[in-house]
């Protein structure tokens, strides 16, 4: 009775399968679009990764039956492109926190951003195709997994580039666990993904695999060294100390909807300078967001443009106030806007082009130093494929005219007493390999954002990969936002302190000290270009190797 319900069980799972199978061949668009859809479930906030890792395996499997290169092709991109449509979804949301354009449009601006950022899943699939078809599926999957590496990396500065989020994101733990991502420091992010790949790999592969043969054995030892013996040995990192550096970190909770309202300008200055105001007799680093001051700071702009000043029209009592609220012995690293100023077609001195930066004052209210934002934010501070998307009534969601000019990529900021910063405004923090002068290292890294138009799912993704910055480069984290989450990050990735979305608050302590330099950092992405030459070769070489090996029947 047991083996005849068990057969019966059998048979139904199969006629399941067949079914599934059929479909998937029947419509491998629409099947791949909805493993990409599952697969976007394993990144924060929902961390699905136990349902992600599976569904990308039965990608890898579905990807494998294609019959020609463009039903490869059309299988990464629809992957692709739900995947990566609904892990952006919080650029949609941006869309309601203006009102130049009609907030529906941002469910249109998402798919058709990602019509073009499907192109590199797309790539991989083609690749794998192309090169892995003759092989079983360890040779498919490893090109796969290297190609992904390779697409990756390039999805991060094709064109500016933009790679949020990054497959490897689902591996990275909790706030005091980051889990498989202690790998960053040897590995880099983008292979980090490959790992990802590799992971489904080996999930398919246990499922479908035949007995054992000595090629299968020394395949799954492989993974097993690796996982049980060559992980540990190589993640291990003690604790983070701290530095002598004292650090009051302000969370202003300025909604969204009344950054840009100036009947609210001066109401918000003295809500950061009540939350500033601990501590202000000793010596600290004081850090305040993006968009946390209003003001035009610099001298020289045509008097029209200080008018919306909250500190009646005089930068110079703006900067001087602001020191007061630091105390004597502190420095002020602030996000604000910058203007370039030059004459107008007509003559006349007006602001040419606009940057978002980061400026460090003293605690006389002098300007000590500036840093120019390097990446903007698409649809926010410019609009891409411009052409195309202008001509359907779209435009970049920030306030006013003037054009965001980009600066000239990562630098070190010198504070004496305060060490030396590291400057990473909003979204440039998830450029891994492009955070830090590699020249000149800084002992920690300043992560000022909005976050407050990204939504739910925006702020945890933002959070999760400036940690990833934080493990790979081996320099803690220090995250002001608007409305959250802000964060103090050690080096090994783990959240120190942090206030909630939502909430107001300064979080205060001794900034984390960094940790040696790491092979990343010394090598940046050219190491997980390495990885992905060796999983290529693995995939390729190793399968014909073994086979040679086999004894013969």
């Amino acid at each position: 009775m047991a083996d005849q319900a068990l057969n019966t069980s059998q048979s139904r799972l199969g006629s399941y399968w067949s079914r599934v199978t059929q479909f998937a061949q029947r419509w491998p668009g629409l099947t791949s679009g909805l493993l990409g859809l599952i697969v976007a479930l394993g990144y924060p906030p929902v961390h699905g990764w136990w349902v992600a890792l599976p569904a990308l395996a039965l990608w890898i499997a579905h990807l494998r039956t294609s019959p020609n290169w463009k039903s490869a092709l059309w299988r990464g991109w629809t992957f692709g492109w739900a995947h990566l449509t609904l892990a952006n979804n919080w650029i949609a949301t941006a869309f309601t926190y203006q009102s130049d354009m009609p907030e529906i449009l941002g469910w249109v601006a998402v798919p058709l951003l990602c019509v073009y950022l499907a192109v590199y899943p797309a790539l991989a699939a083609l690749a794998a195709h192309l090169l892995g078809r003759r092989g079983d599926v360890r040779t498919f999957g490893s090109v796969l997994a290297a190609a992904w590496i390779v697409t990756e990396w390039l999805r991060s500065w094709v064109f500016t580039g933009y790679p949020w989020p990054p497959l490897g994101l689902m591996l990275l733990g909790g706030w005091e666990t980051p889990g498989l991502a202690r790998l960053l420091p040897w590995i880099g992010t983008y292979a980090l993904s490959g790992l990802v790949i590799w992971i489904a790999l080996l999930l398919l592969w246990s499922a479908t695999a035949p007995m054992p043969s000595r090629g299968h054995r020394a395949f799954l030892a492989f993974g097993v060294v690796f996982g049980g013996v060559v992980l540990p040995m190589t993640t291990f990192r003690p604790s983070a100390e701290e530095t002598d550096i004292n650090y009051t970190l302000v969370q202003p909770l300025i909604p969204q909807d009344e950054l840009n309202d100036g009947s609210k300008f001066e109401e918000q200055f003295q809500r950061i300078a009540r939350l500033t105001a601990k501590n202000a007799d000793q010596s600290r680093l004081v850090l305040w967001p993006e968009s946390a001051v209003p003001d035009y700071l610099e001298d020289g702009y045509p008097q029209r443009y200080y008018t919306r000043m909250t500190a009646g029209a005089d930068p110079d009592f703006a900067r001087r106030r602001i020191g007061v609220v630091i105390g004597p012995q502190s420095t002020l690293l602030a996000g604000v806007v910058n203007l370039n100023i030059g004459e107008g077609s007509d003559g006349i001195p007006r602001a040419l082009s606009a940057r978002n930066s980061v400026i460090a004052m003293n605690g006389e209210g002098d300007i000590t130093n500036h840093y120019a934002k390097a990446h903007l934010v698409p649809y926010g501070e410019y609009l891409p494929m411009e052409q195309v998307l202008g001509a359907i009534g779209l435009s970049r969601l920030t306030s006013g005219t003037i054009p965001y000019i980009p600066g000239p990529g990562p630098q070190t900021l010198d504070l004496g007493e305060h060490g030396k910063a590291g400057i990473q405004i909003c979204y440039e923090i998830v450029f891994s390999g492009q955070v830090v002068d590699r020249d000149n290292r800084p002992d920690y890294l300043f992560n000022p954002s909005n976050d407050g138009w990204f939504g739910s799912w925006g702020p945890p993704q933002h959070l999760a990969q400036a940690r990833m910055r934080a493990i790979e480069e081996g320099l803690p984290v220090l995250r002001s936002t608007t409305t959250g989450i802000s964060a103090v990050i050690d080096a090994n990735g783990n959240v120190v302190q942090h206030v909630p979305s939502g909430e107001a608050g300064a979080l205060h302590g001794l900034i984390p000290e960094a940790a040696s330099p790491t092979l990343f950092s010394k090598l940046g992405n050219a190491l997980p270009l390495m990885w992905a030459g060796l999983l290529a070769l693995l995939g390729l070489g190793l399968p014909r190797l073994l086979a040679l090996r086999e004894p013969r029947s």
